[in-house]
Parts: structure tokens; sequence; C-alpha cells
């Protein structure tokens, strides 16, 4: 496709000068644009091609990077980088040096603020709005909320305030009926009311505009309107939900169609009060395949997709075994917040309909509905991925492990997950979750392990269980194998040696056996352990290596504050006669990337380890 507008456009100011027929033409430019770059990086295709039209409009109508827009999930924000001055950049995206799938406030001024999870907007939005007014800034504060993320507890606690403070803010709800996997839930259904009757939107604007042209009595006869209008409103449109928080509701409007959009945000941007403008779009809008199935095509890979190992990624493994479970145990369910098929529950679902809840983006919700069903004798399984789980810390805290509840946490995406970048890595959980009391934290080291773990977590009925597992091939996996059943803190002998003794954790595992594979009949025999349980740790196993050993080196895909490491020098008590070296993560939040080039950026990669086991010995 020749671009006749796009290469032209280098800031919003560029985009200013097109007139409105021009704007389409630019729109299916981005469109395309976005494709064409996003097939080759990877990365979330459909939720940025269903905003083009409500990106231009809202760039064409508001005066950036002065007025701020705040997105909620930056992944659908391309529209809005190509926009803004990073066109050209476009074919570095989650790339290793190159920009963010997210929005950045280091990236560009046009980056209000960042944004990887979901529900952040309205919150940090209003922060915005009353810090212009405290500075005496004139500023116009925008937030685009969507793709799921009003489902999310802290978009309602944002609205809350915003309709007790009655600050200006114009939310932008952009509704395409998904958030990844399609919207479920009572809001879902109460959006889709608003959208099947805009009725009531054509008369309010066809009387207030008539009342308008009245010189006599206009006032009176809109304070008896405004009366109608309310009757009206409850009568047709259920739009009352926002209003009755303080936050005036106008839409439906065609998120496709830039005319009404430049249209209703030229009418409404300088009113002083709160308002939502609720905006119709279609997920993955202009690309046939990804309109038909906005749920694959929600994040895409880049370039040429296969397994040429044949090795099933941990995901499925998971969602193999937790069928199998629920085959055998008709007390399991299974939970998960609006990533159904990227936790591989898809087949649960399927097989078992009304044991298995998506309960939206609402990890915190999940967690304690978990505690629920466990309290009343069911067997759940929570599966979030591991940056998620961060949401919802104080409920696994308070709801479950103070009651010693048996939920079993699976938790994805734990380590560094690649591209998706510093808000999605999973590199907390050792730590946050391994604090708690009444807790079990595990990981296995390869896909027959994680099916063990989560046959092993039936038999413990008085605290939760959590396993954590990386997104990655399981290394190794055979179904036809009986599940063996571990009890909680038994660690495994990989091998037994003497000086040395090789502590790894979960997905080093394997990259400490690739590394004494480099380092095979250079290096005298060392011992090497599979730690899979991080909480509680094998304690008669540690005092067997001190015994033996004088120097251990501990690797985990984990920060070290809290970390399997720091337990085990905790242990043993920084004791003299041992020489402890931790391998873990940096102290930093790490860059976007592919996986394995982050694991050589962190110093965590089989070459690393090798060259440190050389030191060591």
């Amino acid at each position: 496709m020749d671009y006749q507008y796009l290469p032209h456009i280098n800031s919003p100011d560029d985009l200013k000068k097109l007139n409105l027929d021009e704007l389409k033409i630019l729109a299916d430019e981005v469109r395309d644009f976005i494709i064409q770059n996003v097939r080759k990086t990877g990365g979330h295709l459909a939720p940025s091609l269903g905003v083009v039209e409500l990106t231009i409009a809202m760039l064409y109508v508001f005066d950036l990077p002065r007025d701020k827009i705040i997105w909620d999930v930056g992944h659908q924000a391309y529209a809005f980088k190509v926009l803004t001055g990073r066109r050209d950049k476009l074919n570095t995206l989650r790339q290793l040096g190159g920009i963010s799938g997210f929005l950045k406030r280091d990236e560009s001024d046009y980056d209000a603020f960042g944004a990887g999870h979901a529900s952040t907007s309205i919150s940090a939005a209003l922060g915005f709005s009353v810090a212009n007014e405290l500075t005496n800034r004139k500023d116009r504060v925008v937030a685009v909320i969507g793709d799921g993320s009003l489902t999310g507890g802290l978009a309602y606690e944002g609205l809350n305030n915003l309709g007790t403070l009655k600050k200006q803010l114009i939310t932008i709800l952009n509704d395409n009926e998904m958030s990844i996997s399609p919207n479920v839930g009572a809001i879902s259904k109460y959006l889709h009311k608003i959208v099947s009757d805009p009725i009531y939107n054509r008369i309010r604007d066809k009387v207030w505009d008539l009342t308008s042209r009245l010189s006599m009595g206009k006032f009176m006869l809109r304070g008896g309107l405004k009366k109608l209008e309310e009757s009206l409103k409850n009568l047709l449109v259920p739009g009352i939900l926002f209003d009755e928080l303080g936050v005036r509701y106008y839409g439906p409007v065609d998120g496709h169609d830039i005319n009404d959009m430049v249209k209703t945000f030229t009418r409404l941007k300088d009113i002083k009060t709160p308002i939502l403008i609720h905006v119709l779009t279609k997920k993955g809008k202009g690309l046939t395949e990804a309109e038909d199935d906005p749920t694959s095509f929600h994040g895409i890979q880049g370039g040429k997709i296969g397994n040429p190992s044949k090795v099933p990624p941990y995901t499925c493994v998971f969602g193999q075994t937790a069928v199998e479970l629920a085959e055998n145990d008709k007390r399991v369910v299974a939970i998960t917040a609006a990533m159904k098929e990227g936790t591989g529950l898809f087949e649960f679902d399927k097989k078992f309909p009304k044991r298995f809840f998506d309960v939206g983006i609402a990890e915190g919700h999940a967690v304690t509905y978990a505690a629920g069903l466990a309290a009343n004798r069911l067997r759940p399984i929570v599966s979030v991925y591991s940056t998620f789980m961060q949401r919802a810390l104080d409920e696994v805290m308070h709801d479950v492990a103070l009651q010693k509840l048996p939920v079993l946490f699976c938790l994805d995406r734990a380590g560094l997950v690649g591209p998706d970048g510093s808000t999605h890595h999973g590199v907390f959980d050792f730590s946050y979750l391994s604090m708690l009391p009444n807790i079990i934290v595990s990981a296995p080291k390869d896909g027959n392990e994680l099916r063990d773990l989560m046959h092993s977590a039936l038999h413990v009925d008085n605290m939760p269980w959590v396993i954590r597992y990386p997104r990655d091939e399981a290394v190794r996996y055979d179904p036809s194998l009986k599940p063996k059943i571990l009890k909680p803190g038994s660690w495994e002998w990989l091998q037994k040696g003497k000086k040395l003794a090789i502590i790894a954790t979960g997905s080093m595992v394997y990259e400490s056996e690739l590394a004494l594979r480099m380092l095979a009949g250079v290096i005298p025999d060392v011992t090497f352990i599979n730690a899979r349980f991080i909480k509680p740790m094998d304690t008669e196993m540690l005092k067997q290596i001190a015994e033996s050993h004088k120097t251990i080196l501990t690797i985990e895909e984990n920060a070290a504050p809290g970390g399997l490491g720091q337990q085990i020098r905790a242990f043993y008590n920084d004791s003299e006669k041992l020489k402890i070296v931790n391998m873990t993560l940096p102290d930093s939040y790490i860059t976007h990337g592919k996986r394995t080039e982050l694991l050589k950026l962190s110093g965590l990669s089989a070459t690393h380890i090798a060259d440190r086991i050389r030191e060591l010995l």
C-alpha cells in the first residue's frame, strides 16, 4: 500500500492540518502500517486495530502533549505511538533496544502515564486532573478505558472517587465487547443494553437543540425537561449507573466514524465536570481474520511460528492436567481472570462449563471467590499470570492463607516473559508469596513435574499451594506416566558430587543442565539439586549439603530479596564454614526482548551459569 499522508505525520500538529475526509484515508494507512509491522515483530494486533479512528479523533480534537491522554492497558496504543513521532520505530516494537509494546513515560512526552496492567486509567487520570487544579493549569485530561478493563474493581474505585470530587475528566469507554477472551459478567451485559437502545440519546439531543433556539423561558423549560430526561433515560437507556455515580453519560458513539467522534469530542471537551463517552469499536477492525477471531489475534508472535521440538508449552501441560484432575475429582473447579485461552483452560471450559469461571479482569475477586469455594468443600484451581497475581496479594494472605484454605494457584508466565517487558515479567512471586505463613510455593523443572505437583496439591487440604512456571516449552512431558505424589518440601538429587553444590529451581534447572553439559569432562563431579519447593525447603537435604560441601551455588529466575537464595542464606545463618553464591535476577526492572536475550542480559543464561561454576571451582 502506498501511503499518501502517513509519511508526513510526525506529531499531532501535522495530523490537524488534514481535513476529515483525509483523516479517513490516514486511518486506512495507519491500520495497514500496523498490520505490516506487527506481523514481523509480534504484538497486540487486534486491540490496536480497533482504536485507529478513535486515536485519530482524539489527537485531532485535543491539544497534546499539553492535554493528557491516559490509556488503560497500553497495548491499545500502537496507532497512538505511530502518530506521536514513533512511526519509524514501530519495526523495533517489543524488540531488545526498541520501543515498548505498552506506554512508558521515559519513551515519549506523549506517554503521560505508563500502562501495562488493566483498570488503572481512571484513578491515574483523576490524579492528573486534581494536580491541574491545584497548580492552576488548564490542561484537559482524558482517560481511555476499555478492552475489558471496566470489569476490574479498580476502575469503579476510580469512578466512585471521581463522582465525589467532580473534577474535569473525560472518560472514553472503548467498548469492543472483549478483554482478551470475550467479556463476561453483568457489566458486559449492562453495556450491551446501552448499545442496543440508542434512542434516548437521539431524543435528548434533538430536544436540547430545540430549546437552545428559544429566547424566552429557555432555562425554566430546560429545568422541567431535565426531570423528563431522567425518566426517559431510566426507560430507554440504563446509563443511569454512571450518572448516579456522578459521571454524566454520553453515547453510544460509532468508534469508526471519525466525523461523529470529532463532533462529539469537540462539543464535550471543555465540560468541567466528569463525563463518560461510550464509544463502540470492533476489535481487529480492518483485518478480516482478526475481526472473526479477535482472541487469537489479541497478541501474535512475529515471524515464523513453530515448535520444532514438539514438546508442549507449560501452559498446555497445565490445561491438560487440570482436565485430568477434574475428571477424577468432582470437587475440582477452575477460575481465571479474563485469560481462558492464555492460561490453557479452554478445554476445561469445554468439558466442564459449569465448573469453569472466568471472572473478568478481577484478580482480587478471583482469589476471594476461590476462598469461598474452598471453604465450602470444593477444590478450586486459580490460574493467573504471575505478574497479575501481584494485584491480589492481600486476598491471598487474608482470605486464603490465613484461613488455611486448599486453593491451588497456578501462575503462568513466571520469570522473564520476553517482549511484553517490565510490566509483565513474573519475577517477584517467590518473594511475595513465600513470606506468607500457611502456604506451599513450588516450581517444576519440566512438564512431568508440573503434572506431579498439581496431583500432589489435591492431597493437601489445610493450606494453599502455589505452582509457578514459565512461558516456555515444558522440556520433558509424557502424560502416559503415572503421576508421582510429592511431599511438600522434598527436593530431588539430580547428581551427587563434592566441593560444589548447585541448587537450582524451576526454569533454572534446565539452564543448569545445559551449563553442566558444556562443562562435561572439564570439571570434577558436582552436586546438582532440583529445589522444586521454595517453601517449605528441604532442610534435611540442606543439612547434608553442609556436611560434605564448602560452596553452594543457588540459581533462580526471581528477584534476589525474599527468593530461594536469600532463604538458604537465612537457614545457614550466614555460616562462616560455607560459601554461598546466589545467581538471581538483577535488582532492576528488566526491559523487553526475547527471553533468551533477557537471560543473557540478566546473567542467567546457561553460558553465565557455566562461567560461574568454573570460577567457583
